[in-house]
C-alpha cells in the first residue's frame, strides 16, 4: 500500500486521495470515512463550546475557583476562642457536637485498656462518673435495649423520667440557670412549696448533679424543644458552671471547706458534657477545672479538702478520680500520676482481711454530718468501701480476681439499701456508690443489690399527684440537710441510670 504522501506529491490532496480510493478494498473506505466524521463532529462539538457552551464552561471554571471559600473552618476556630458565648435558645440545633456512630466512640477511647473499657460497651457509656453518657434512657443509644439486660424495668424508667421533670421544674432557668440548693422551692406555688432545703453554699455541687442526672439519660444541650425537651436546661446549667468558675480554675465559692466536693462534682458535669457534645465552648473550662484538681492533690497521694495540704480521705478522693478519668476519655490533659496516687490511697485504705474501706484510715468507718452521728450510725453504711471498690475498677482492677473487690462486694450486699426512716440506714451517697460498684461486679451480688435497690428507690418517690413534690425524693439521709431535695432527687435518679449508662469493665455477667 502506497503512502498519502507519495499521491500528494504527484498531484495534490484530492488526486492524493482518488488514488487511495481506488487502491483500497471496500472495508478500509468504510473505516476511513467513519473516521473522517468521528473528526468532523469532534471539531464541531468543540467550536460549540467555545461560542454557545460558554456559559457552562465558565460555570465549571467558577466552581473550581471558588471551592476554596467554601471553606468554614475559620468559623470553627472563632467559636472554640470564645467559649463564653453559650447559646440558650431552644430552637438552635448545635453543629458540632454530633457523636452518634460507634466509630466515633473507638476513636476516642483512653489508652488504659481495660480500665477504659466502659466507654466502648454497646451502649456506648459516657465516662466512668456520676453521670452518665449517651447511654441513656429512650434517648441514647441502646439505651431501652440495655435496661432490661441491666436489671431495669418500665417502672425504674419512668421513675427516671419523674426526677428528671422534677428537677427541670425547680432550676432557675429563667434567671442564672443554676439549681438554687436552699431556694429551689421558689419555683412552686405559694400554697404547695416543697420542703427539703439545703446548704445555700451547694449551689454548683447540686447543678452539677443535677445535669449529670440529664447526660446521663442522654440529654445534652443539642436539639430545639421538640427534638430534646431539656435542652435548655442543660444549656443554661453548664453555662452557670462556666459562669461561676475563677481565674484559676476553681467552679464556684471557696467559702466553705469542702469546696472541692463542687469542684470535683462541677469538674466532672463538664467533662462529661464535652465528651458528649464535643462542643469547644466546654473544652476550656473542662481543662481547667481538671488542672485545679493536678494542682490540688498531695504528691505522692491523693486529695482532701485543702489543696496540696497533706490530708487524704477516699470521699473526696472518689469524685476527684471520676472527673479525671472522664476528662481522659475526652482526651483532655489529666494528672499522669494522679490514678496510681488513687491507688495507693485506696490500697492503704482496705483493711486486708474483711476488705472494708476506710474515710481516712484503714477500714474505718464512714464520715458523717456533725452532730448526726447517732441518728445515722456509721455502721449503717459502707460508703467507702463502694468507693474503694468502684476506683479499683476503674483503674483496672479485675472483679472476677480481686480479693479485695470480693470482700468488698460481700460487705455491701450484707447492707443492702433500706428505706428506714426510723434506723438512720438511709444514705443516697453510699447507695449511689455501691449500685455502680455492684454494677460492674455482676453475677449474684449485683441482683441482691439490685432487687433492694429498686425496691428502695423506686417505692419511695413521691409519686403523681403528691403536688410539687411529683417526682423527687424527701431528702431524709444522713447528707439530706446539706444537699437537700436537690442532692436526694439527683443521686437517685443516677441509680435508676445504671442500666444502661455504661457497658461493665470486665463484662461480668447476670443481672
Amino acid at each position: 500500500m502506497r503512502r498519502i504522501s507519495d499521491h500528494y506529491d504527484e498531484g495534490g490532496f484530492n488526486e492524493s486521495i482518488q488514488g487511495l480510493i481506488k487502491s483500497s478494498p471496500w472495508w478500509m473506505i468504510s473505516l476511513v470515512i467513519h473516521g473522517i466524521a468521528l473528526f468532523i463532529a469532534a471539531q464541531l462539538t468543540h467550536d460549540v463550546t467555545k461560542t454557545g457552551g460558554g456559559v457552562a464552561m465558565v460555570s465549571d471554571r467558577t466552581q473550581e475557583a471558588e471551592e476554596p471559600e467554601e471553606e468554614v473552618e475559620e468559623e470553627v476556630e472563632v467559636e472554640e476562642e470564645e467559649p463564653e458565648e453559650v447559646p440558650i435558645e431552644t430552637e438552635e440545633v448545635s453543629d458540632h457536637n454530633e457523636v452518634d456512630t460507634d466509630s466515633d466512640f473507638e476513636e476516642t477511647a483512653g489508652e488504659d485498656g481495660n480500665s477504659d473499657a466502659p466507654f466502648t460497651g454497646p451502649q456506648s457509656n459516657s465516662a466512668i462518673g456520676l453521670g452518665g453518657g449517651a447511654g441513656g434512657g429512650k434517648r441514647g443509644r441502646g439505651g431501652r435495649r440495655n435496661l432490661r439486660a441491666g436489671g431495669g424495668n418500665a417502672m425504674t424508667q419512668n421513675a427516671v423520667e419523674l426526677g428528671l421533670k422534677w428537677l427541670a421544674d425547680h432550676q432557675d432557668v429563667d434567671e442564672d440557670g443554676k439549681w438554687d440548693a436552699d431556694e429551689f422551692m421558689k419555683h412552686d406555688p405559694a400554697d404547695d412549696k416543697c420542703s427539703g432545703a439545703g446548704g445555700q453554699l451547694f449551689d454548683v455541687g447540686v447543678t452539677g448533679l443535677s445535669l449529670l442526672a440529664f447526660l446521663g439519660a442522654g440529654y445534652t444541650d443539642r436539639g430545639t424543644a421538640k427534638e430534646n425537651k431539656y435542652a435548655q436546661n442543660v444549656r443554661k446549667g453548664l453555662r452557670y458552671l462556666m459562669t461561676s468558675q475563677a481565674e484559676d480554675g476553681v467552679f464556684g465559692t471557696r467559702a466553705t471547706h469542702s469546696f472541692i466536693y463542687n469542684h470535683a462534682i462541677a469538674t466532672l458535669a463538664m467533662c462529661e458534657a464535652y465528651w458528649m457534645t464535643r462542643n469547644p465552648r466546654y473544652k476550656k473550662p473542662a481543662q481547667e477545672g481538671l488542672n485545679f484538681l493536678a494542682m490540688s492533690r498531695n504528691p505522692y497521694m491523693a486529695w482532701r479538702y485543702v489543696p496540696r495540704g497533706g490530708e487524704n480521705d477516699t470521699s473526696v478522693t472518689g469524685w476527684c478520680v471520676m472527673a479525671l478519668k472522664s476528662g481522659k476519655f475526652a482526651n483532655l490533659e489529666v494528672d499522669p500520676d494522679a490514678f496510681e496516687g488513687a491507688r495507693q490511697w485506696v490500697d492503704k485504705m482496705t483493711e486486708p482481711n474483711f476488705g472494708k474501706v476506710g474515710y481516712n484510715y484503714p477500714g474505718g468507718a464512714p464520715a458523717r454530718p456533725e452532730g448526726k452521728q447517732d441518728k445515722f450510725p456509721p455502721d449503717k453504711s459502707e460508703s467507702m468501701t463502694a468507693a474503694g471498690i468502684l476506683t479499683r475498677i476503674f483503674l483496672g482492677e479485675d472483679p472476677r480476681a480481686s480479693k479485695m473487690i470480693k470482700m468488698g462486694a460481700k460487705l455491701c450486699t450484707d447492707l443492702p439499701p433500706k428505706w428506714d426512716p426510723e434506723d438512720g440506714s438511709i444514705d443516697m451517697y453510699y447507695w449511689y456508690y455501691a449500685t455502680l460498684a455492684l454494677f460492674q461486679v455482676g453475677q449474684g451480688e449485683w441482683r441482691k443489690w439490685n432487687e433492694s435497690m429498686k425496691k428502695a428507690i423506686v417505692d419511695n418517690q413521691n409519686p403523681t399527684g403528691t403536688g410539687s413534690k411529683t417526682g423527687s425524693w424527701d431528702p431524709i439521709g444522713c447528707w439530706g440537710d446539706d444537699g437537700g431535695r436537690v442532692y436526694s432527687t439527683a443521686c437517685l435518679v443516677m441509680c435508676l441510670e445504671v442500666y444502661y449508662r455504661y457497658d461493665r469493665v470486665f463484662g461480668a455477667g447476670g443481672r
